[in-house]
């Protein structure tokens, strides 16, 4: 009997079980001492920028919008996870930690994802420049209006004045914990990326007329996919705000944006993989050449130039790595598949369907 391809079922163990070799390497470094508290911290700095740069990728990469406020919307969440958890303290409410930190985290979530809707049903009747520039300004509205409410340690909106910063929030992040978010994040915007939704928000992308004459209706998958892709980026303001313990309203500002776009497009736009590689390769770079703090910026800033030079489409372009594809190549090269004709026809229609893709 001749050697098959791996069937969808195995592939999608093959796939968990390298997340979880993945984890327990993450566990085995950190259990054993082998990395410091600041190596620790620079791990849980890339989590957050994966979430933020994949869930920003689903907007600029799938949907082609290009977007400058994905960080007021991480604002919305940092400040709605912080201000419910002193809530529920101040309240005397017992729970666990690894509990209230998941609870507020989706709450922070929440709100974003409303915002997102609010903001997006106008902001996406716009394309383009128009769109870059009201979602810019809208980032910066948000980040005046919390540097001015009381509860976020402002003097109040009739006297706009900036306040200070936001204090005393528990510091709940735990990297494992933040670890597997992160999973759940890229699995979950892969399936949407590859479902029905996904490829209707695809064709959105490529010609949105022709989609609109399919029959999609272009307003509510372009605010699906802005309402996601907020909930997201408040996701990881919720643990950005419990990991560090202190807010400012300068967390929203565009620069900060701007940062997460440059991900995106270093990585790929469209691709999951080229922005899970460039958050973690741009996250870690800045920290390798603090000892050489003069010329820092000048090398991040070169890096950046020859990629957009020699790679305009990006590192991976709209490639996405696969496990089980790899390990197919490997122990079942081309000509020993076999199998059934069924097989082998199955084969052929995944092919193009990785070629169209």
């Amino acid at each position: 009997m001749k050697k098959s391809m791996l069937s969808p079922k195995q592939s999608y163990l093959v796939c968990a079980v390298g997340i979880v070799v993945l984890f327990g390497i993450l566990m085995g470094v950190c259990e054993t001492g082998a990395v410091s508290l600041y190596v620790k911290g620079v791990i849980m700095t890339c989590c957050i920028a994966v979430i933020m740069t994949t869930s920003l990728n689903l907007t600029i990469g799938v949907l082609g919008q290009l977007t400058l406020g994905c960080c007021g919307f991480e604002a919305i969440g940092a400040y709605s996870a912080a201000l419910v958890s002193k809530l529920l303290v101040a309240n005397g409410v017992v729970m666990n930690d690894t509990v209230r930190f998941l609870l507020v985290t989706v709450v922070g979530g929440l709100v974003a994802c409303v915002f997102g809707v609010l903001i997006g049903i106008p902001a996406l009747r716009l394309h383009g420049d128009y769109l870059a520039i009201i979602t810019l300004g809208f980032g910066e509205i948000i980040r005046v209006i919390i540097q001015n409410l009381k509860v976020a340690g402002g003097e109040g909106l009739d006297k706009g004045q900036q306040g200070q910063a936001l204090i005393g929030i528990d510091r709940l992040a735990n990297l494992y914990v933040v670890f597997w978010i992160t999973v759940v994040t890229v699995v979950l915007l892969f399936m949407f990326a590859r479902s029905r939704y996904g490829r209707a928000v695809k064709a959105i992308r490529d010609d949105e007329i022709a989609a609109s004459a399919s029959g999609i209706n272009v307003t509510y998958m372009k605010v699906l996919v802005f309402a996601i892709s907020a909930f997201f980026a408040g996701i990881a303001g919720g643990i950005f705000a419990q990991y560090i313990g202190a807010l400012t309203p300068s967390m929203a500002g565009w620069l900060q944006s701007i940062n997460y776009v440059i991900m995106v497009v270093f990585g790929g736009m469209g691709s999951l993989t080229g922005s899970i590689v460039s958050a973690i390769g741009l996250t870690i770079l800045p920290e390798l050449l603090r000892a050489f703090s003069d010329y820092r910026m000048l090398v991040y800033s070169v890096v950046l130039v020859l990629i957009m030079i020699f790679r305009p489409q990006g590192i991976f372009g709209n490639w996405e790595f696969s496990l089980p594809k790899a390990i197919n190549r490997i122990f079942y090269p081309k000509g020993k598949s076999g199998g059934t004709g069924q097989a082998g026809k199955g084969e052929t229609a995944d092919s193009k369907e990785a070629k169209h893709e």
